[in-house]
């Protein structure tokens, strides 16, 4: 499987064809997903992307790494795994009503 990249710093109006127009000038992309809002649809200015090869991964990562699109320099390198996170708890009833005051 080739390396999982993250690309950060993209402007909020780039949309995911534009990146893989973009991406595919060095190869084919696998796959990309842009992170957007769950409610607002807005792009949170980063995105996943998988090219089909690791030398294209890597071609990627030479040449569009610091590349200005709309006036802001975008980063990318690879992805790390998704760290678990511990799960919320709630401590009890913050309502007020277990108080004596």
């Amino acid at each position: 499987m080739a390396k999982r990249l993250f690309v950060g710093s993209l402007p909020y109006s780039a949309t995911s064809a534009q990146l893989e127009e973009l991406f595919s000038s060095v190869g084919k992309v696998s796959s990309l997903t842009l992170i957007t809002d769950k409610y607002s649809g807005q792009s949170k200015g980063f995105a996943f992307l998988e090219m089909s090869s690791d030398a294209e991964a890597e071609e990627v990562i030479k040449k569009f790494n610091n590349f200005e699109i709309d006036g802001r320099k975008i980063v990318i390198n690879v992805a790390r795994p998704k760290e678990d996170r511990p799960q919320y708890q709630s401590r009890g009833n913050y309502s007020g009503s277990d108080r004596s005051w």
